[in-house]
Order: structure tokens, then sequence, then C-alpha cells
């Protein structure tokens, strides 16, 4: 455990490689944001050069204000891009994957909060790439089920939503509008609309949580029919978001998925790099997807 006063060693992040630099330079060409780039994730080299990428949907701006993330925030976006389903999907294929991520900022702002918007971009994909996976991390919708059917009924094969951290935190680290009841309500409604799609929720370590609490999440989600969990370390992106409180040893990380994978998660990543969407986890979650298939 190390304060926040320095960076331990083992926070390095690798240098970015030529493929880096092909898949970033087809999202700018089809006007494209990444949640990569956005929040400044650790792993975007890692990912790019290994050709996978996660694509955060209608626009750069999240109407919420949590004090973790490094998307920018305000409370008038600008419109829905009616292109970008078919931009995603063309993208996605010139860049050769076989298992795409999508995420989206906030959108408060729209009747439906964009759920029918992300569901014509997984439909899109499915229609130009029938056999692509398709990951999705969702917004909470306010807690609403007819919008997370939106979603649900597009068929991805994954739906993530993160609970962030444990409940003793949880005004400190979110907005507001947000809030652990209501995440584990739709992770729980997604099971119940359609057992067949896999869940994945995820938790940030660094605010100043404890094992004991850690613990209680991880059975939390499970209780809630999650079968995906990550755990990563909290970097602080600015002054003005919330301090670190410890950098987490990376043997507390192995501690954390050998405690997850014994509760009963079908998968766990645990890591200080470690993000809601990161590549080992797709390749496990790949290879499920595909013995179910058979």
């Amino acid at each position: 455990m190390i304060s926040n006063r320095g960076k331990p060693d083992w926070l390095k992040i690798r240098p970015p490689t030529e493929k880096f630099s092909d898949i970033k330079e087809i999202i700018k060409n089809h006007g494209l944001h990444t949640v990569c780039e956005e929040s400044h994730c650790p792993n975007m080299s890692e990912c790019w050069s290994g050709g996978t990428a996660t694509f955060m949907l209608m626009g750069d701006t999240c109407t919420r204000g949590c004090r973790f993330c490094e998307v920018k925030a305000g409370a008038k976006p600008l419109p829905l891009d009616p292109f970008e389903p078919e931009s995603l999907a063309l993208a996605v294929s010139k860049m050769g994957l076989d298992y795409v991520v999508l995420t989206s900022v906030d959108r408060d702002d729209l009747e439906d909060q964009g759920s029918n918007h992300f569901a014509e971009c997984i439909r899109a994909i499915k229609r130009l790439k029938p056999d692509m996976l398709v990951e999705v991390l969702i917004p909470d919708f306010q807690g609403r089920s007819d919008l997370l059917k939106n979603v649900v009924d597009a068929r991805p094969d994954v739906i993530a939503h993160n609970v962030e951290t444990v409940p003793r935190l949880q005004s400190e680290v979110r907005d507001r509008r947000a809030s652990y009841e209501q995440s584990l309500l739709v992770l729980r409604n997604v099971k119940r609309m359609n057992p067949e799609i896999f869940t994945k929720s995820s938790i940030i370590v660094g605010f100043g949580e404890t094992d004991r609490e850690i613990i209680h999440t991880m059975k939390d989600l499970l209780k809630n029919e999650v079968d995906f969990l990550t755990i990563g370390q909290y970097l602080r992106p600015s002054d003005w978001h919330l301090p670190v409180a410890e950098y987490v040893d990376p043997e507390k990380f192995k501690f954390y998925q050998m405690m997850g994978e014994d509760l009963g998660f079908k998968y766990v990543a645990s890591g200080p790099f470690v993000r809601s969407s990161y590549r080992a986890g797709e390749l496990f979650v790949k290879s499920l997807i595909h013995k179910r298939s058979a």
C-alpha cells in the first residue's frame, strides 16, 4: 500500500506501436470517439496495438460529473449524430476486429437517454458483421427498465454496467444521480429480460475502501447474477478530481482476483491497469461465448 505522494514503480505504461497509429487514423477518419482517448486509459497502447478499441457513443460530453472520471461534462451536449451507427460499423470492419466494446457518455438531456441510439449502433455492427461479438458498457438510464430493454432487445453479447466503488463511497465518488442500488437494479434487470446475455461490472480501488467492503460488493454483484468482474487502480486525472487515497499493491490485486473467483464469478480481471474494457478479459469472454454457441 502506497500513499498518493508518489506513484510506485509498477505503474508504467507501454509506449505505442505502429499498429496504434493505424487504429488512431481509422477512428479519426470516421469522426468517432473512443473512451480510450477521452479517459486517457493506461491500456490504450496495448489494446490498440492488439487491434481492439472501446468506442464511446453519443459524443464526448457527459451530462454527469463523477469525481473520478476524465471525460468532460456539460449540461447541453451536441445533438446525436444520426450517421454514427453506420460510421462505427464501417470503422470496426476496417480494423479487422471480431470483438468490439461500445460505451457512451450519459445523456440525461435526451428523452430516451440515448438508449435507442445505443441499440442502433449494436444492430449496425451486427448487420455488417453478423459474427462480431459486441460488448456494451451502458449508463444506468436512471434505472428505467423500458430504456434498458431498448439495449437488451438489440442482443449484444455482453452488457456491462459499473458500480464503480463500494456502497460507503458512492456519494463521494459518483454523480448524485447515480447510486449503488440503481446500478445493481440495472444488472439484475438485464438477466430478467434475457438470461442468455452475459453481465459484467467493475470496481475501482484507491479511494479508501477496505478489503471487507470490496468482498461485500463482490457478493452483492453475484447476488444480482453478474458473470464477470474487473478491478483496477484509480489514477487521478487532474487536481479537480478526487485524490488517490492509496496505490494498491499488485499482490492485493491478486488476492482480489482469487477471492472473486472463489466466490463464483466466471472471470475476474484484477490489476493496477485493469479497466472495465480490458483486452485480456475480452479474450476470455470471446472463448466462453464460442464454447456456449458450440
